[in-house]
Order: structure tokens, then sequence, then C-alpha cells
């Protein structure tokens, strides 16, 4: 139960650049009323979206083009698009806050535009910002028979019960958790070599142990029925500096913005949830009792107009673009390797390093021969590079930290004045 003696300001949020996302948001605006929340006075839900024009060649009214049915739901909806954020930055400069050598700091790729989202979310005195990815749905998928078994999920309301008294939520995962295709191992790629691989490029949600489960489930994570069942909320321990996070099914309490930590990956790299999660060891983290369901292969589009099929099919490595999509997770994950390492396990970093250099030497031809393609040993290569620049991007790391702090000190003190400008306001109760 969460009570606040004044109006309460939710919001969602998007890093999204794909054509689909008006589906996603669609389904989540609906998510909030079936909970009762957009019935609940002085609770406020607004929408924050970043959106990226060249992931999938797409344009302005493709995120800015709501229906009113949906607008009539929401407080306020904010677009965040990159020339938007140069013109905050640059108030932000001509304020003194930062200097102008120093907006470069406010990120790159992902974490640029949770980055953005997050800013704008404190600016706009929003009190806990729910991160959604474009490419999760809130349902669950279980399967303890011969079918699988469908069942919506609260996530809204489930993280909002939880967030007032924490730092961070966040959730469960479902279905195609990561774009690694079902692989049926022969002479030429063996399980062996598969695992090798895998613990080379692996992070902390990409290991073999969880893989394995999956590939048994044909390539799907399937939801624990005790998770949905028992309502059990954990607080998330530090494992090697790390309070581990997901980027999307997540959220954050904003209501102390001096406490609020940035999104960091380096240049063409991924992992902005992982560089978070090396930032919250005086922070409290809990998992919630709530699902999405992850379509990694945008191959569940029909989930969110009610077809949900009595068999998920395996993601199988038979066309070029699932080929694809596997090999550029691959170098994501292997760009941010090499940093992690170094925040998470520096006494040891070199002999890490050489660790998977070797296991790639060993297993990326067979990857190749085994996916028909040679673009696979570009992963070394990658490794080198990100290898190479590990401490520049340390530096990158450590100065988006200060700079972000400068920013929110800024951001913290304005939302002070807002409030007391609005404490003249009726208080009321407000209960979820």
């Amino acid at each position: 139960m969460m009570s606040k003696h004044r109006d309460i300001k939710v919001g969602i949020g998007f890093a999204t650049g794909r054509k689909t996302f008006q589906n996603v948001l669609k389904t989540y605006i609906y998510n909030w009323k079936e909970s009762g929340l957009a019935e609940k006075e002085g609770v406020h839900l607004n929408v924050l979206v970043a959106y990226d024009l060249k992931y999938t060649n797409t344009k302005p009214s493709d995120y800015t083009e709501i229906k009113q049915e949906l607008l009539e739901l929401i407080d306020k909806v904010y677009f965040i698009d990159e020339n938007k954020m140069k013109l905050e930055l640059a108030h932000l400069v001509k304020e003194n806050v930062i200097k102008e050598n120093e907006s470069r700091f406010f990120g790159t790729g992902y974490a640029f535009q949770r980055n953005a989202i997050l800013y704008t979310a404190i600016k706009n005195n929003i009190d806990y910002l729910i991160f959604l990815d474009d490419d999760e749905y809130p349902m669950a998928v279980t399967k303890t028979g011969p079918i699988a078994i469908w069942s919506g999920q609260h996530v809204l309301k489930t993280h909002l019960k939880h967030i007032r008294q924490t730092d961070i939520t966040h959730g469960y995962h479902c279905g195609y958790i990561s774009p690694i295709p079902y692989i049926e191992f022969n002479n030429i790629l063996t399980e062996d070599d598969f695992r090798r691989f895998i613990e080379a490029i692996s992070n902390d949600i990409i290991n073999w142990d969880s893989i394995r489960t999956v590939m048994n489930n044909g390539g799907v994570t399937y939801a624990d029925t005790t998770v949905l069942t028992t309502n059990i909320v954990k607080e998330v321990e530090e494992v090697n500096h790390c309070k581990f996070i997901s980027g999307g099914n997540l959220c954050i309490n904003l209501t102390d913005p001096k406490k609020v930590k940035p999104f960091y990956n380096p240049p063409g790299a991924r992992g902005e949830d992982t560089f978070l999660s090396t930032c919250l060891s005086k922070h409290k983290v809990l998992r919630v009792p709530c699902y999405t369901f992850h379509d990694g292969f945008s191959t569940y589009n029909h989930l969110l107009d009610g077809v949900l099929p009595i068999n998920l099919k395996y993601i199988k490595a038979d066309s070029k673009r699932i080929i694809n999509r596997f090999y550029r997770a691959c170098v994501g994950w292997i760009r941010y390797k090499p940093l992690l390492l170094y925040i998470t396990q520096q006494n040891v970093y070199n002999e890490k390093i050489k660790r998977i250099r070797k296991q790639l030497e060993i297993t990326l031809p067979k990857i190749c021969a085994y996916f028909g393609t040679e673009d696979f040993m570009n992963i070394i290569k990658e490794l080198d590079l990100y290898h190479q620049n590990v401490q520049k991007h340390y530096n990158e790391f450590l100065e988006t930290q200060r700079v972000w702090k400068k920013i929110c000190n800024y951001l913290s003190t304005n939302r002070q004045i807002s409030v007391n400008q609005h404490n003249h306001n009726k208080k009321q109760l407000i209960q979820i």
C-alpha cells in the first residue's frame, strides 16, 4: 500500500526507434486503465518518448501522432529528440550549470536517450519513472503442460506499489529475452563450443547456465509460476560491485534527484543498464513480481492484438535476418565487456581479457562455419578495440556521473522551488 499527501506524477519512458511503438504504448495505457489507476484522483500518468529516426528509418509522426482516446488517459506527453536535448544542454551551459565541453558526457546511443528521459522527467517534477522497452509487453507466458498459458500483468501498478520506500524496482522477463536463436548442435558447432563462446561474451544477463536452460525450451524463457502466485518481493544483493537490473520493466524513484544516477554505454555499445547497476551500492533495489514478455525477434507483434499462440515457436538460425540480429547483439555485448570487467574486476582485468580472447580464437571459426558468414570474426577485432580504449571509456564513465551530478543538483533546487510554490494547493490522501 502506498500513500502520499499530494498528487503523484507517474511517468512511463520509452527509448524507441520502431514503428510498432504506438501499439506498445496503447497497450500500456490501457494496462494503466484496466488496473484502476486511471480512476485514482490525484494520480497522473505522463508519457516520455525519446525517439531515434535512424534506427528503422522512421519519421516523427510515427511517434507523435497518438490517438485522442489515449491522450484522454494521459496528463502530459513529452517527445524528445536529439535537437531538443541539444537545446536543453545549451541552456544548461548558458546557466553555468555545466561547461560547454561537458555536454558531451550526457551520453551516446541508448544511454543518451535514457538520460534524456530521466532529465525531462526530473525537470517536470515526475515522481516515479517506469522505463519500458518497445518490444516488451505486459503479459506472462508459462508452460507446465503441453500448451502455453498466458496471463496479463499489472506492470505499472506493481512498480508503484513498491517504489515509494525504495530507490529502484525492476521486474521479470519472459519470452525471447535475448536475441540468441535456437541452436541445433552438430559436428560443426558442438554444445561445448557454444558454451565457450557464450562464456567469452557473457554478461550479467547472458551466461551459459541461463542459455542452456533456454535452449532446452527451444530458445524461450517461461515465467516462473512461483513468482506469479506468491507475490514475493526480493531485495537485489550486490554481486561483483553490481546490483543487476534490466533496462525495461524498471522503475526509478525521482523524488530525490540527487540520488538518481545516469546511464552510460561505451560509444557504439549497449549495456547502459549494466553500467547503471555498478553505481547502486548505496541504493536499495527491489525485484518485484511482475513479468513482461520480451519479443526479442519482433515476431509476436500480434500478441497485442489478442492473438495468443498455444505454442511458442523455435527461433532458428535459418534466415539472414535472424543471424544478423544475433551477430549485432554479440558485437554489442563484446563492446561493453572490457569496461564492465575493468569496473568490477580491475585486479584480474588483463588476465580475464587474455582468457576471453583465447576462447574467441578457438570458437569463432566454428561459429562462422555454423552460421555461414565470416562476419562473426569481427567480434575479436571489437574486443581488441574496446580493450585498447578501456581507460578512455572508464574516464568517460566517471565524467558522466560527475556532470550528471551537477545537472541533478540544479534540477533538485528548481524542483524544491516548484514544490514550495505548490504547497498552497489543498492536500489530499492518495492510496494505491
